[in-house]
């Protein structure tokens, strides 16, 4: 989909991997729609991923940052409004992993060490973005800057683990810098409850198949598709969401707000008559 709801607009995205990743579509989104962007992953990423394939299908540059490091982040600030000739207009924050999850912990017998490491590279990690741009004075009045998340911060599915409470952690960030950006610079902060979604990340929870499949039974509109997440953050970058900030906004086909449907209702059933 493209509109140019950007045009002239220049952003950051953090965590395009492969051609699977949310964060990959929406860079291919905001310059479909006329932005320019820098794009930043974590160096073990940059080496793992293709995104040197996207920087040249977006003509962007790219800049390796931990975003667990405030040193880092204070030079990805500073070099992008270098790149990009003055102060971004948005922040795309895709950025999550969990140790516990890799190595399949369950998490009543969950290791601290690891879950603090859930913890800092899943949310803490929009905080310290946040913080090194706003040190930088590097997002332009009326900004946005949107993180990924998912409805298990409010709900809880098991194979989730820790990442659940990761989730809940960023999404109270956004809300408490939110307040402080938008007093301060009227920049919006806002995360996006995604359906679950066939990326790299998604497909290493346990159970991911059965429960996206379920997920697509209970939604009316179906699981919403990694490109239509995309256009969403676009639209959000744009000016046509300037007065909306600390939001958590459930962009899932409708799960979020269904009790139960009918194909799951019929699918119980005949699994009774089975048995």
């Amino acid at each position: 989909m493209s509109s140019q709801l950007l045009k002239g607009k220049k952003g950051i995205i953090f965590g395009a991997l492969d051609e699977r990743s949310i964060a990959w579509k929406t860079a291919q989104s905001a310059v479909a729609n006329g932005a320019q962007i820098v794009l930043t992953n974590a160096p073990i990423a940059l080496r793992m991923g293709k995104i040197n394939e996207l920087a040249k299908e977006c003509n962007a540059e790219v800049i390796g940052a931990d975003a667990t490091s405030d040193a880092d982040l204070d030079n990805l600030m500073q070099k992008s409004m270098e790149i990009l000739g003055g102060k971004v207009d948005f922040i795309l924050h895709s950025i999550g992993m969990s140790p516990n999850v890799r190595k399949s912990i369950p998490y009543t017998n969950t290791n601290h060490e690891n879950f603090l490491k859930t913890l800092d590279i899943s949310a803490l990690s929009l905080h310290r973005v946040l913080q090194a741009a706003m040190k930088a004075d590097a997002i332009n009045e009326w900004g946005s800057v949107v993180a990924l998340s998912y409805i298990a911060a409010q709900r809880t599915f098991p194979g989730y683990n820790d990442m659940a409470d990761a989730k809940a952690v960023l999404e109270s960030i956004a809300r408490s810098f939110g307040y402080h950006y938008g007093f301060a610079k009227k920049v919006r902060v806002n995360t996006v409850s995604q359906s679950p979604t066939v990326t790299t990340a998604g497909s290493g929870v346990s159970g991911f198949d059965v429960f996206y499949d379920y997920a697509e039974k209970m939604s009316p509109l179906g699981n919403a598709s990694a490109e239509a997440c995309a256009d969403f953050c676009t639209m959000l970058f744009s000016d046509f969401t300037r007065m909306l900030t600390m939001q958590n906004l459930f962009h899932d086909g409708g799960f979020s707000n269904t009790g139960v449907s009918a194909r799951i209702i019929e699918d119980m059933q005949k699994a009774a008559g089975q048995q």
